[in-house]
């Protein structure tokens, strides 16, 4: 089903892209042709997400998961993209924080997280990841020092298509949502304008010594 959806993309951008490098073109023909690709990279992006939401539950088996290591990873897979505005990631992370999910998924869920608050932070800003457990709980947050949201706009967080983001379709972050419902979990936004925003991710906390008993 994947490829079926993507082949006749991938065709047309093939060509677009063999286009802009022919010269019987001119270069205001060229630009409509990028122009072109960069909105077929976009339906590319869309549809990858729509995929991702559509997967059967069943293909992503949970596990005992360390939150220490999956950020961790997921930090220092961000790092270079932060040091592109000059954001520089800090981590703090207790340990004992173990839950029960799928790894990949939840760290496909941190790196939405984290990417939209380094993107929503000011040059030069300070992103800071926290997680502990709390009595039953792991709590997650992600703090930026950026643009920050209105009530209004925080309260449509997670709807299909809305988004802050110029080219944004909103689907990354309705994905976040439907990987915290999966596995019980709860997330939410502290937001001002100008102020910032933490988001907080909050997990039942799975107590690994019961895997010895």
């Amino acid at each position: 089903m994947t490829q079926s959806i993507r082949n006749p993309l991938t065709v047309v951008k093939g060509f677009l892209q063999l286009y802009e490098k022919d010269n019987s073109f001119s270069s205001n023909q060229k630009c409509h042709f990028n122009l072109m690709v960069d909105e077929l990279n976009m339906a590319e992006q869309v549809i990858s997400q729509f995929l991702t939401m559509a997967k059967p539950d069943q293909e992503q088996a949970a596990e005992i998961v360390d939150v220490k290591d999956v950020l961790r990873s997921v930090t220092d897979l961000l790092h270079s993209y932060g040091l592109l505005h000059d954001n520089r990631i800090e981590l703090k992370v207790t340990d004992d924080c173990t839950i029960s999910a799928n790894i990949m998924e939840l760290k496909q869920l941190f790196i939405n997280i984290i990417k939209n608050a380094i993107e929503a932070s000011n040059y030069g800003d300070l992103v800071i990841v926290k997680a502990e457990k709390e009595k039953d709980f792991v709590v997650i947050k992600v703090i930026d020092y950026g643009k920050g949201m209105s009530e209004e706009e925080v309260a449509l967080l997670g709807a299909p298509f809305y988004s802050l983001k110029s080219k944004g379709t909103g689907l990354g972050l309705m994905i976040c949502f439907n990987i915290v419902e999966k596995y019980n979990g709860k997330i939410g936004f502290a937001s001002s304008k100008n102020q910032g925003t933490t988001t907080t991710i909050r997990f039942s906390y799975y107590d690994k010594t019961k895997l010895f008993r």
